[in-house]
């Protein structure tokens, strides 16, 4: 695992920010994630500190007390420099139900004919990859997944819906992702995911961690209604394995 040279920088007096170089690259995601359990399990008292890893940083927030900037600083380069690279921390590898009926993907047509492929491609080329989970954020359990293939980048929409549907299903530049609640949003819906992506009452609210691989796959509108209601009992199991690769 190479080193990178870090920005380390004050995010306020309860939090700091720690970047690795600005690029969008899964062996930068993870370092950050290796750097992150290496404090976790020898540096820092996790009943204190929250860590949230995205993209190319890791921000630490210590809600109790002050942050000392510069002595954490300085032991965080120290860290940094002696961080256990020997195993990565465990990924897990994630399928998940998407109904492309054209009720769900209102932007479903607009988007393959702006792209120049049939709507039946749209769904192939978006079902047959696998993502990687680069972020969670914007709403609680909102997946940034990364590695959108090149065909189907396209831009968010100019204006943003001021409503859109849990479960949507979207896409916006480089990245898919799923809707956890209802919200406005611009992004470019194509599906319907039933798989509730949030609950505040589990005691892990989001299943998904950050660098996590996600991969979608097609179902009818019968399959979905029957998932929602799975969903709404308790009683849907997630297909889960480690990923290995």
């Amino acid at each position: 695992m190479p080193n990178f040279p870090l920005s380390i920088r004050s995010f306020g007096v309860h939090a700091i920010l720690i970047e690795w170089p600005n690029e969008v690259k899964e062996v930068i995601l993870e370092d950050i994630l290796r750097f992150s359990k290496h404090l976790k399990t020898n540096c820092l008292n996790v009943e204190k500190w929250e860590m949230v890893p995205a993209y190319n940083s890791l921000t630490l927030i210590l809600r109790e007390e002050p942050i000392d900037f510069v002595k954490l600083k300085q032991r965080l380069e120290k860290w940094y420099a002696e961080r256990d690279t020997s195993k990565a921390p465990t990924k897990y590898y994630w399928r998940l139900p998407v109904c492309y009926d054209s009720e769900f993907g209102i932007d479903l047509e607009e988007v393959a004919s702006k792209l120049g492929i049939t709507v039946e491609d749209l769904i192939k080329k978006h079902s047959e990859n696998v993502y990687t989970v680069f972020g969670i954020g914007f709403l609680p359990g909102f997946m940034y997944l990364g590695g959108l293939p090149e065909a189907l980048e396209i831009p968010r929409k100019k204006t943003p819906r001021l409503k859109v549907a849990k479960g949507a299903v979207g896409l916006a530049s480089k990245q898919t992702g799923i809707y956890p609640q209802e919200s406005p949003g611009g992004w470019n819906i194509i599906g319907h995911c039933a798989v509730p992506m949030f609950n505040p009452k589990s005691e892990n609210p989001c299943f998904v961690s950050v660098g996590d691989k996600v991969q979608f796959y097609p179902i009818s509108r019968a399959e979905h209604d029957l998932h929602i209601i799975e969903g709404e009992v308790g009683i849907y199991k997630l297909e889960k394995k480690e990923w290995n690769a």
